[in-house]
């Protein structure tokens, strides 16, 4: 059964040629597909023609949009001793341990973004069912994993972005929201995506990126120029 399509919807997939678009076009058509009574994401997807079976070709990272995301974001920290106290000066929400263990266990997760100590890890490790699949395990990776709290705290809160490919190589994120000037999206994405680009995997053959595409919350999708989106640094 074919899905039916709204007419908000078929309205502005008219605004949309069948082509790719600059990033520079792409940002500037997407002030003009908001249809939302609220203020709606930027999303960006990308298919990179990578295998993530292979340890060597799993693209996970996090970056700091240089415009924030526009999200506000609760930030928990599992932290000891005199961490507790930094992760607490730079403005994080939630500090604990022991008591931050039960909380969690008792289902209230109020934060966005969890970071840990390294010497926390044996205790967050016992909540890896409960925050595995809601995307919330701390990880070296994506920098949530640390002795750093305050760079840590101060990147979640600052608008840092996780990223990480999946089974079938496709990637997506939000990075902004429409209410941004095109040249804050713009400087968004690219930063996203040039984090992207760094990660490309030596062993990674053909064309990277292969398919890269913008859209909002309740938009459609505009497809870009791959070959410009692979030569962002």
């Amino acid at each position: 059964m074919a899905k039916k399509v709204s007419k908000r919807f078929k309205a502005l997939s008219e605004k949309i040629e069948d082509r790719d678009y600059s990033l520079a076009e792409g940002c500037s058509l997407l002030k003009g597909l908001q249809s939302a009574k609220f203020d709606e994401s930027v999303e960006v997807a990308l298919n990179l023609n990578v295998d993530p079976r292979h340890a060597d070709q799993m693209i996970r990272g996090a970056v700091v949009l240089p415009n924030g995301t526009g999200k506000t974001v609760r930030v928990a920290v599992f932290a000891k001793g005199a961490k507790v106290d930094e992760a607490k000066a730079a403005g994080a929400d939630i500090v604990g341990n022991d008591d931050l263990v039960e909380t969690v266990q008792a289902g209230n997760i109020d934060f966005d973004v969890l970071i840990a100590t390294p010497d926390c890890m044996g205790l967050v490790g016992k909540l890896g069912r409960i925050l595995g699949p809601k995307g919330l395990m701390p990880n070296p990776k994506t920098g949530t994993v640390t002795m750093d709290v305050t760079k840590a705290v101060n990147d979640a809160k600052g608008g840092q972005v996780a990223y990480r490919v999946d089974k079938k190589g496709n990637m997506q994120a939000a990075v902004g929201k429409v209410s941004f000037s095109e040249e804050a999206i713009k400087e968004n994405i690219e930063a996203f995506v040039a984090a992207i680009n760094k990660a490309k995997p030596s062993t990674a053959k053909g064309k990277y990126i292969t398919t890269a595409a913008v859209s909002l919350t309740m938009s459609p999708s505009i497809n870009l120029d791959t070959l410009e989106i692979m030569d962002i640094k």
